[in-house]
Parts: structure tokens; C-alpha cells; sequence
């Protein structure tokens, strides 16, 4: 019994271990991660589930079009009423009750013409292509910002490991410009100003964590992921820009129907258009048949009422004071406002086209000429840790070497991600995300 309850609790001691250990680290490529973001995000998963309500949209228009079968039992009881009929003065009165009545049917009706419903089926498959455009342009929505919070994260972690190699530099130079001071070869404002230089990057660095958890965090929300899991990226900002062929990107071109927005924008045209028809058709005339079928199942002494019943149904609008002139009138405005913003947003695009290829052409040049003074910033602030190491530079011309450095850095981390943001808007904007 004994060997019974320890291996119990060394059972249930187990899998309080597994339960316990944290979730296993994700790795992902951009590549990688904006596929994730497309299967798993919230958003997305509505826009999907946005296209199969509009599917079954389509299923109940046609639907309301064909065969509708329909069954109804009734039961009556008059509570012991009665009804005297007296067919002569001199002839008694006959007294006939009113049974008890229940009956069965089963009706059949058919649609056989009705502008509305032709309308309305051609409406609700323009609705589903419409679902269809937004669902894409979700897709192309997440994975822009899945994009730009990957770049984020890398922009982020290389600032923070300057910060810290730059911190590494200057504590080391603080640790020896303190022995320097002992024997006498350095003043003690030379240890001050190296230990406030080196206090304001260590706040740097720790501002720079927070940043790089800020960033990762953005992630984990549009990849659907748990808060506490650990998110490992494989790809490096060098590697990912060196990949892009800007010079042919600037010179490509955008072709207006491609764009996912303008799509939406002639759908909707669409849509107006098919409104304005089926007000339209409300002039139009309804015409249905139907079969009904009665068993009766308790019925009164005398009864001539035939089963089965066939007929047709028509329905002619006849006058409606304006009614329906008025609604034809508005789908009328409402269709040419919709015309308007198509046209507003196809010159919206064009001009859009112009300011992205500027921006990305700045950006690329912006980028070029900071990786170049990144280089030369370094080169002079090694040349001047030589220079104080030797004697040769103050402290404050160190301190000013590496501080020049240290922006040339932010500058070109800075001009790093306004590219890889310039190349993600450029590329949304052709569909090519």
C-alpha cells in the first residue's frame, strides 16, 4: 500500500513538473511568421469566417427562390354550440351541432418570376466576392504589420547591443583611467566624466530592453500567440535588406486594379448598382403557384371542400404615391457617390504611387550614406580611445568621439527601419506583400 502511494505521488509530482515548464520557444523567418499571423490571428480568422456567412448568403437567396414545402394541423372545438334552422312554419326546428374539426395539410408554393429575387441572388454573390477582397485585404493588413513589428524587434535589439558593446568599451576605460588616476596620469574629472557617461548608458540599455519587450510583445498579439511565449527570430536586418532589390523596385509600377482597396472600392460600385436594380424592379410583377392538400381528420357531417387545391398567385404594383420613385432616386445618388470615390480614390492611389517611390528612394539614399558614416564614426572613436590610452586625447575629446559615434549609430538604425518601412508601404500598395 505504501509502494502504492508513492508512486502516486511521485506520478502526480511528475506531471506537476511538466505542466509547469514554460511554453517551448517559437523560431520564425519573416517568411514564417506573417504565415502564422495568417492562420492564427483573431482578425483574420473573422475576415474568413466573414466570407463563409456570405457563402451561405448566396445558399438563402437561392434557396428562397425554389420549392417551399410547408405542414400545419389545427384543431377546433366549438364547446357544444349549436345552430336551430327551421326550413318551415309548420315544420320543427332542427338543431345542428357544431363537432369538434381537425385537419392536416400540406402546402407546396413555387416562385415562378419576381425581379426582386433575380436581383437579389446576383446581390448576394457580389457580397461574397466583396468578403472574399476583405478577407485578402486582412491578409495583406497583417502581414504589413506582422513586417514592420519584425523589423522593430531587430532594429531594436541591434540598437541594444551597441548600447551594451559601447557600455563594455567605456567601463573598461572607466576601470582604467581609475588606476591611471591613482599613479597620477589621469584627473579625478576624468573618472567623474567617464562614470556619468557610463550610469547614462546603462539606463540606455535597460530603456532598450524595455523597448525590445514592447516590440516582441507587438508580435506575440498579431501572431496569436500567449503573452509568456518565447519568440526566437532567424533572420538578421543585413540579411533581409540584402535580399531587396531596391534599384528595381523603385522603378516598377502600380497598376490601379491590382490594389486590394480599389478593388473594394468597384465591388461596392457593384453593389450600387445592383441596389438601384432592385428598386427598380419593385415596378415588376410577382408570380407564384401553389398546391395545397388537406386530410381532415375530424370533420362535420356535411363538408364539400374539395383535398387538393392548385392556383396561382400575381402581384401587380399598381400606385405607391412616389414611394417607390423616391428609392430609385436615392440608389440613383447613392451610385453615383459611390463612382465618386472610386474615381477620387484611383487619383488618391496615383498620387500615393509618386510619394512612396520618393520616400523610398530617400530612404535608400538616407540609408547608403549613414551605413557610410557609421564606418568613419567608428574609425575616429578607435582612433581616439588610442589617442586617451596613450595620453594623447582628453577624456571630454573621448567622450565626444564616442557620443559622435554612438549617434551615428542611432542615425543608422533609424535610416535602417524608415527603408524597411518604406519597402513594406511600397509593397503593399502594388500587392505584392
Amino acid at each position: 500500500m505504501r509502494k502504492v502511494v508513492l508512486i502516486v505521488t511521485f506520478l502526480f509530482a511528475g506531471l506537476a513538473t511538466v505542466f509547469a515548464l514554460p511554453p517551448k520557444e517559437m523560431q520564425f523567418t519573416l517568411k514564417q511568421a506573417q504565415d502564422y499571423a495568417l492562420e492564427y490571428n483573431k482578425k483574420v480568422k473573422n475576415a474568413k469566417l466573414d466570407v463563409d456567412a456570405a457563402q451561405k448568403k448566396v445558399w438563402e437567396s437561392i434557396a428562397s427562390g425554389l420549392p417551399q414545402i410547408d405542414a400545419k394541423a389545427d384543431y377546433s372545438n366549438y364547446l357544444g354550440a349549436s345552430k336551430t334552422i327551421q326550413f318551415g312554419a309548420n315544420m320543427p326546428p332542427t338543431v345542428i351541432p357544431f363537432k369538434p374539426t381537425s385537419n392536416v395539410s400540406v402546402s407546396v408554393s413555387q416562385l415562378l418570376f419576381s425581379g426582386s429575387y433575380l436581383v437579389g441572388l446576383q446581390t448576394a454573390k457580389i457580397y461574397k466576392s466583396l468578403s472574399e477582397t476583405n478577407y485578402e485585404k486582412s491578409q495583406q493588413d497583417i502581414k504589413e504589420q506582422v513586417a514592420n513589428s519584425y523589423y522593430l524587434i531587430l532594429v531594436s535589439e541591434q540598437t541594444r547591443d551597441i548600447l551594451k558593446k559601447n557600455l563594455e568599451n567605456l567601463r573598461s576605460t572607466l576601470a582604467k583611467t581609475k588606476q591611471m588616476e591613482k599613479v597620477g596620469m589621469a584627473e579625478s574629472t576624468d573618472v567623474d566624466q567617464l562614470s556619468v557617461s557610463v550610469s547614462t548608458l546603462e539606463n540606455g540599455v535597460r530603456s532598450a530592453d524595455r523597448q525590445v519587450e514592447m516590440a516582441y510583445n507587438m508580435l506575440r498579439f498579431e501572431l496569436g500567440v500567449p503573452a509568456e511565449q518565447e519568440i526566437h527570430l532567424t533572420q538578421g536586418l543585413e540579411t533581409i535588406i540584402n535580399r531587396i532589390n531596391f534599384t528595381a523596385l523603385m522603378d516598377s509600377s502600380m497598376s490601379v486594379e491590382n490594389n486590394l482597396d480599389y478593388q473594394v472600392m468597384e465591388t461596392q460600385e457593384k453593389l450600387s448598382e445592383k441596389q438601384l436594380a432592385l428598386e427598380k424592379s419593385a415596378y415588376l410583377p410577382t408570380l407564384s403557384s401553389f398546391y395545397n392538400h388537406t386530410e381532415k381528420v375530424m370533420k362535420p357531417n356535411f363538408d364539400a371542400s374539395p383535398k387538393d387545391v392548385v392556383g396561382l398567385n400575381l402581384s401587380i404594383p399598381i400606385f405607391s404615391s412616389g414611394l417607390r420613385k423616391a428609392k430609385v432616386s436615392q440608389a440613383n445618388i447613392s451610385l453615383e457617390q459611390t463612382q465618386n470615390q472610386k474615381d477620387l480614390l484611383e487619383e488618391q492611389l496615383k498620387i500615393q504611387e509618386k510619394q512612396l517611390r520618393f520616400n523610398l528612394r530617400n530612404a535608400f539614399d538616407k540609408y547608403t550614406s549613414q551605413k557610410e558614416n557609421v564606418k568613419v564614426a567608428l574609425r575616429v572613436n578607435r582612433n581616439f580611445d588610442l589617442k586617451y590610452e596613450h595620453g594623447i586625447a582628453s577624456s571630454l575629446e573621448r567622450l565626444q568621439a564616442n557620443d559622435n559615434y554612438l549617434q551615428a549609430e542611432n542615425n543608422f538604425v533609424g535610416a535602417t527601419m524608415e527603408l524597411l518601412q518604406a519597402y513594406v508601404a511600397w509593397e503593399k500598395l502594388l500587392n505584392d506583400l
